[in-house]
């Protein structure tokens, strides 16, 4: 066997073993190894991102994540809709009752309002220009024009303070006119003495508007020279500021003015001698039955608006 022979035996072999170890199965590369040297440079070990091992306050799952963000995110269509949206009568209605303290239907003289003025007082006997009748019951004040209100005012019950603690319930009976300036009342001799000596003449208050507890219920009492063809009526005794008296006229009710001596007339006698209904400025109403046209005749109902 010549050596050349040999030398070219021997290459041979040498080309079958390398392209063996090439094919082998899970080899790689050089190239392939220095890669992966390289990426397992950059990247953590495997317990670094193991929440069990070492947990990471900032780190929050996918869902987690999405919920977070959702609660941050406003959403501008609900947004838009809410700024956009027409109130309807129901939310309207509200809107004034609250405007209004809940009284939609109250004039001057307001729930929840504290007044200033003084307190004068006079001789009174419980009459005066509301037309009620004189009593025994003198814990009365007359207000003055402005709160008068044409006689919105009459019956209503005002709390009184006095800068020195006392307080006083009174009714309103009477008008003040003249020099009586808004937020004063005229009290009567007795009830000015619960606040003050009658010496002092003239004390500052302030006052609000009352809804007393009572046993009592409403009158009515039709006026002097009323009849089915004309009549003026009256209601007496009721808890509340009175803001409004109807008549039933067919199958509905019929408002009649209110003047300031505080009688509700019907000029052509309509509704007269019929059912009364009855509204204070809270908005409750209360219905009478029929009663008979008896003119200066004081008569009792069952019914009383409710305390507020």
């Amino acid at each position: 066997m010549s050596k050349r022979w040999l030398f070219l035996s021997a290459a041979a072999v040498l080309i079958v073993v390398s392209l063996a170890l090439v094919l082998l199965p899970g080899h790689k590369s050089g190239e392939e190894v220095k890669a992966e040297a390289g990426s397992a440079a950059t990247e953590p070990p495997a317990t670094s991102s193991s929440p069990a091992d070492s947990p990471s306050p900032t780190r929050t799952s996918t869902a987690s994540a999405r919920a977070t963000t959702a609660s941050k995110k406003p959403s501008a269509t609900p947004s838009a809709r809410a700024t956009t949206k027409k109130p309807t009568a129901t939310s309207a209605t509200k809107t004034r009752q609250q405007a209004s303290g809940t009284a939609p239907l109250a004039g001057r003289i307001r729930p929840g309002v504290t007044y200033r003025g003084v307190a004068t007082f006079y001789d009174a006997d419980g009459g005066g220009a509301c037309l009620y009748d004189p009593s025994g019951d003198v814990m009365t004040g007359a207000m003055n024009t402005a709160d008068y209100e044409s006689s919105k005012a009459c019956g209503a019950y005002v709390l009184v303070h006095a800068a020195n603690g006392a307080t006083i319930t009174v009714r309103i009976t009477n008008e003040c006119p003249g020099d009586c300036a808004p937020g004063q009342i005229d009290l009567s001799a007795q009830a000015f003495a619960k606040l003050a000596a009658p010496s002092a003449g003239r004390i500052p208050i302030t006052w609000n508007l009352a809804s007393p507890s009572t046993s009592d219920t409403i009158s009515i009492r039709y006026k002097t020279g009323s009849t089915p063809y004309w009549c003026g009526i009256q209601a007496i005794g009721h808890r509340n500021p009175l803001a409004r008296l109807e008549v039933g006229v067919g199958s509905g009710w019929r408002q009649l003015e209110r003047t300031d001596y505080n009688y509700f007339i019907s000029e052509d006698g309509s509704g007269c001698g019929g059912a009364i209904r009855l509204t204070d400025i809270y908005g409750e109403q209360l219905t009478i039955p029929a009663l008979a046209v008896r003119a200066n005749v004081t008569q009792h109902t069952q019914v009383q608006f409710a305390k507020h």
